[in-house]
């Protein structure tokens, strides 16, 4: 076996340039699979590991201020209860940080020294009975640039010293909502102000292990009969709330990272059977001198290895660490956390020995098969093409041609080169088509099915005065209210009501059935469809906040992304009968062309409350988290044009190096340097054409569909690009093409043209 090694070594040294490209190749593949499953896995994991080690209760409850002996009496009563904790939560606190720093949406949690907390210590300690001590969610330190041992203030309550970092994973973090939270002791208020104890107005419990949660719920909704403003958050509600912060997109961006990840593992494939047919001749040689096929496969995969085991690590290694930051930062926003080191680690080691068993196969299975043909056949098979007048008649007036012809001569190795190229160009554009659909989510409430554009809330009998105004198209009341599936109250349910027809303000696709038309009548979303297991004639029974249920027959499944689809949109009288007290907003709908800024002033004018301008799913405190998806975006753009760089490489390269005695002649009749570019241009181009329009059909009609699918249970949404995006993308791909084909140039003219004439036989 030392031999073995030797003569790979060896083999490695001779061909050095060959050798360079293919790890080069396996490290562009591999940096794409590093920063593909980093992603991928830190999106689909980073909720339960920041809920696990958070203690995340499995109910939350949130009512007006109550004694806490009062609340106690009806808690601990509840069947399948571990453990129970309170807080005090006062919102809209002052909070005062270095630089002159203000927010006025502060929100103070007075927690309990001895309980449970429901959040995660990532820095420093947790507060403490004594002292002036505050802990701060993540989001505000990294937001203001906030430390452990820093001061914060607190209006009259002046200056706390943070001794802790939190982070709380039953809502996204500041300032993609636009609140921030700060924990602070109860018994060290309590001993600094004195008098009597605080009321409580949220309590956490957990159920449990194997107790039945709907139950638990169902008793507690009973045992609260009297309590106020009472709203239950389970943990699974949490998980759709959040997930709806970042919305379809992060799904999106997962979908992506898989497809990169699936062009990678084909590129890897596609690049060790080229190297085996490469070196076709060699073989022959080597079977001539004696060489057994078992022994020829045996140093193919010694060489395999020498490439591929150091390339594909020091690719998946610097994957893995370009996308952690971009992706700990996108998983902070949501209050999520990264996989840890070790975890990553694994992940990409695992994935270090498929790449390179993956490459090994990928030459020893060619070359094991190459073998057993005989020698002189193999030794024909790098045998250049026209090396005579008749392959180069015309050449100084066609080189371009003449280049197609010799990267086109080798069918199926053409054909799968375009393939693979064409894979890469598909998704380019689908990274172009994706980037187009982040800003319209970003942007155009239209996306969300919305038909107004400005919203305010006011009282409900000021619509049709705000409906007069010149230029309003109309003007209804909008009523949201966030209920509970009554047969399983663990499953939240979004409730939007108007007056009458809805589709007038809001009109998302209509899946199947029909538009609501009555009283008892709903259309529901498509995620709660599923996650409910209802159909068109179904019966929706949801649970509001006060305890009163409300029943409607579905007629319709809409395509809603709000809420990520767990929504009915109904009529709003059913609800007002339930619950008369319930408060709306006022939805605007403004004609096409209409001054905004005058109208948003008339109706100030009416109600004397700001006008909101309606956005995108993502409003304008999410401009951190679109920002951090850019970044993701462009990093797995730079990894895949990597990709298409290599495969233009190859192909050029190995088609140089096939043809050696075609382009000798070539440059010994007079051939320039200029002349060398435009015959390897046209190689490039004849691989580049074919591979952009099958990268386009890829797109269309794979992934582009693909990616629909995984967003029709929201919203009709294409990730297809403009035709003024795909002409871009192609005008790279040409740009690359001629890049490539002047490097490669420049190396054809540093070889003799002797050592061409005479073409190497091993």
């Amino acid at each position: 076996m030392s031999g073995t090694w030797q003569l790979a070594v060896a083999g490695l040294r001779a061909r050095r340039g060959r050798s360079l490209l293919t790890a080069f190749g396996i490290f562009a593949t591999s940096l794409t699979l590093g920063v593909a499953l980093t992603v991928a896995a830190g999106l689909a994991t980073g909720f339960d590991r920041a809920a696990n080690r958070a203690d995340l209760p499995t109910v939350a409850v949130r009512f007006a201020d109550a004694s806490r002996a009062t609340i106690d009496a009806r808690v601990r009563a509840l069947p399948g209860l571990q453990a129970r904790a309170y807080r005090t939560e006062f919102t809209r606190a002052r909070l005062f940080g270095p630089g002159r720093r203000f927010l006025d949406r502060g929100v103070l949690e007075i927690v309990d020294d001895h309980a449970r907390r429901g959040y995660a210590i990532v820095a420093g300690r947790d507060v403490r009975a004594a002292g002036d001590e505050v802990v701060i969610e993540r989001g505000l330190a990294d937001a203001w640039h906030l430390h452990v041992g820093q001061r914060l203030g607190f209006g009259r309550l002046g200056p706390q010293r943070i001794v802790g970092i939190a982070l709380a994973p039953d809502n996204v973090a500041y300032p993609l909502t636009s609140t921030a939270r700060v924990y602070l002791s109860r018994e060290a208020l309590q001993r600094r102000f004195g008098g009597d104890v605080l009321p409580v107005n949220v309590a956490l419990l957990w159920a449990t292990p194997g107790a039945r949660q709907d139950v638990l719920l169902a008793q507690a909704r009973v045992s609260a009969f009297g309590v106020r403003d009472l709203s239950f958050v389970t943990r699974e509600g949490v998980r759709v709330i959040l997930s709806q912060a970042a919305g379809i997109v992060t799904a999106l961006i997962a979908a992506f990272a898989l497809v990169a990840a699936a062009l990678a593992g084909v590129l890897l494939g596609a690049g060790a059977q080229s190297e085996v047919l490469r070196r076709l001749p060699a073989i022959g040689v080597q079977r001539a001198v004696g060489m057994t096929p078992g022994a020829v496969a045996r140093l193919y995969a010694a060489e395999a290895l020498l490439v591929a085991a150091p390339s594909a690590f020091a690719g998946l290694l610097a994957g893995g660490v370009l996308a952690h930051g971009p992706t700990g930062r996108l998983l902070g926003l949501l209050n999520e956390l990264a996989p840890g080191v070790g975890a990553q680690a694994l992940l990409l080691g695992a994935t270090w020995i498929v790449v390179v068993a993956l490459v090994t196969a990928g030459v020893v299975v060619p070359a094991a098969r190459a073998a057993r043909r005989p020698p002189a056949q193999l030794l024909r098979g790098g045998a250049g093409l026209g090396s005579g007048a008749s392959g180069l008649r015309g050449a100084h007036t066609g080189l371009g041609l003449l280049g197609a012809r010799l990267v086109a001569a080798r069918r199926a190795r053409f054909a799968a080169i375009v393939g693979v190229l064409g894979a890469a160009a598909a998704v380019v554009l689908l990274l172009i088509g994706l980037a187009g659909l982040l800003q319209r989510l970003r942007s155009d409430p239209a996306t969300l099915g919305k038909r107004y554009q400005l919203s305010v809330r006011a009282p409900a009998d000021t619509a049709p005065s705000i409906a007069a105004i010149p230029g309003v198209v109309g003007a209804a009341p909008r009523y949201s209210v966030d209920a509970a599936n009554s047969f399983d109250l663990g499953s939240p349910v979004r409730l939007v009501a108007y007056p009458g027809d809805h589709t007038r303000f809001e009109a998302p696709p209509l899946a199947s059935g029909r538009r609501a038309a009555g009283d008892g009548e709903a259309e529901i979303g498509q995620g709660l469809a599923d996650a409910q297991g209802l159909s068109v004639g179904s019966t929706l029974a949801a649970q509001l906040p006060g305890g009163a249920e409300v029943r409607f027959h579905v007629t319709g499944i809409v395509r809603a992304l709000e809420d990520q689809g767990r929504v009915a949109y109904v009529r709003s009288g059913p609800l007002l009968r339930a619950q008369p007290d319930l408060s709306g907003l006022i939805a605007v709908r403004v004609a096409e062309g209409a001054n905004r800024t005058r109208i948003s002033d008339a109706i100030t004018a009416i109600s004397g409350i700001p006008v909101r301008t309606v956005g995108g799913a993502t409003g304008g405190s999410s401009r951190a988290l679109v920002s951090v998806l850019a970044g993701v975006l462009r990093l797995l753009a730079i990894t895949v044009a990597l990709v298409c760089l290599y495969a233009l490489t190859q192909t050029l390269t190995l088609t140089a190096r096939e043809r050696r005695r075609a382009i000798a002649t070539l440059r010994a009749s007079g051939a320039s340097a200029p002349a060398l570019r435009r015959l390897l241009f046209g190689a490039a181009a004849a691989v580049c054409v074919p591979a952009a329009l099958v990268g386009l059909a890829i797109e269309a009609l794979v992934l582009s569909p693909g990616v629909s699918r995984l967003t029709a249970g929201y919203a009709d949404l294409s990730p297809a690009p403009s035709a003024g995006q795909v002409v871009l993308a192609w005008a790279g791909l040409a740009l690359g093409a001629a890049a490539v084909a002047g490097w490669t140039a420049r190396l054809l003219l540093r070889e003799p043209v002797v050592a061409g004439l005479r073409e190497e036989s091993a």
